[in-house]
């Protein structure tokens, strides 16, 4: 059963084409898109399209589905998760199931399921963050001195609690920056169908959105359309500003923690080896950390140059978001968890890092200190600067 079958043989090779993976995707949405039926079969009894008894069977239906969790199955031949929902209702209950549909688009019907699988994963991820900020602020208790570096190159001291506070302030940016994104996304599209409303009936997006945890309705039903791509596209801007902040931290703790600096310990249990060295623990996980800044940027990029030169209203490239927002939140909150850990386990070598304080990190204090009494600057500037050449 497709939801547009008017009868018509689609060549196979179209099908397979257009449905790509999004049956698979899908899965990940089940729960949100049944979430968003039981909202909209709600309405629907409102606003007398269904009987009360039709509306209880719906809803019966749909918790069933999200009671059956992964065990709830799309086939291909499905195309997504909201054909399988309507078949399952139909089964079941009969000619009800195929009123669930009524006053709805699939276009209005992915969007909402979306939006609230992106706020539920923002709420997830912004937990996560905060939990790492935690670690961090712990860490940073070490009242431990260690050299600062600027061109690679030893410059001034500094200290772990500054370092490790310059992470801080980056997951706080990070933290303002996913609530911003979760204000502007709390909108729910549910009702504006295809991009032009609905003829005929009222729809009550109000009463929906609020069913549903939304904080406002997109009225205007073309720009409804328009927002998909826009807010995956701010979504993915803000993951990868996550994923900078631990691109940093991770490629810090691997320099600082080789023998050659040594002002870190990385716990060897969240350390690998090598299939040939058996001296070797090495930093893999920081590692890739470090590399998946790179695929969630690529994805942001995707998206955002994907749905320029689009004419307003629905395009099936937008289908095509779906997956680099998915695949973008899976390796955010599972890199912020894995950061979260090492940092957790992290140790200071408070000799090695004492040792690394040479004469030199001291210059610009030697200068300053001539400077208070008396000496301008650039002679002071000058006069400690031969004791380096």
């Amino acid at each position: 059963m497709k939801l547009w079958d008017k009868g018509i043989k689609v060549d196979k090779a179209v099908e397979d084409y257009t449905v790509g993976n999004d049956y698979i995707l899908d899965l990940e949405l089940v729960e949100y898109d049944c979430k968003a039926s039981i909202a909209h079969a709600k309405m629907l009894g409102k606003i007398k399209v269904l009987k009360k008894t039709e509306v209880a069977k719906l809803v019966k239906g749909l918790k069933e589905i999200i009671k059956l969790g992964n065990n709830f199955k799309i086939e291909k031949s499905d195309e997504d998760c909201h054909t399988a929902i309507e078949k399952y209702l139909t089964k079941k209950y009969g000619n009800v199931g195929k009123k669930i549909h009524t006053l709805r688009s699939r276009n209005d019907q992915v969007l909402t399921a979306l939006r609230l699988y992106e706020k539920d994963k923002l709420i997830g991820l912004k937990i996560l963050l905060s939990q790492l900020k935690e670690v961090l602020e712990d860490f940073s208790k070490n009242n431990v001195k260690i050299p600062g570096y600027t061109h690679m190159q030893r410059a001034m001291p500094t200290d772990v609690k500054t370092l490790f506070g310059s992470y801080i302030e980056s997951v706080n940016d990070d933290l303002d920056s996913v609530d911003a994104v979760f204000t502007l996304i709390d909108k729910s599209p549910l009702g504006t169908a295809a991009g032009f409303g609905v003829p005929v009936f009222k729809v009550d997006q109000k009463m929906t959105a609020k069913e549903m945890g939304f904080g406002k309705v997109l009225s205007n039903p073309i720009y409804a359309q328009m927002s998909r791509g826009k807010y995956e596209g701010q979504i993915l801007n803000v993951l990868a500003s996550v994923m900078f902040t631990l691109n940093k931290v991770a490629t810090d703790l691997m320099m600082f923690s080789m023998k050659e600096f040594g002002f870190f310990k990385i716990p060897k249990e969240m350390c690998t080896g090598s299939s040939i060295m058996p001296q070797k623990n090495n930093p893999d996980v920081l590692e890739l950390i470090r590399a998946k800044y790179h695929v969630v940027l690529g994805e942001e990029f995707k998206v955002k140059s994907m749905m320029s030169g689009l004419i307003s209203g629905y395009n099936r490239d937008m289908q095509l978001t779906k997956g680099p927002v998915m695949t973008s939140f899976d390796v955010t909150i599972k890199s912020v968890k894995m950061l979260s850990m090492i940092v957790d386990k992290l140790e200071v070598d408070k000799e090695s890092s004492s040792f690394a304080l040479t004469e030199e990190l001291y210059a610009t204090e030697e200068a300053y200190k001539l400077v208070k009494k008396g000496t301008a600057f650039r002679d002071a500037y000058k006069q400690i600067g031969k004791k380096f050449l």
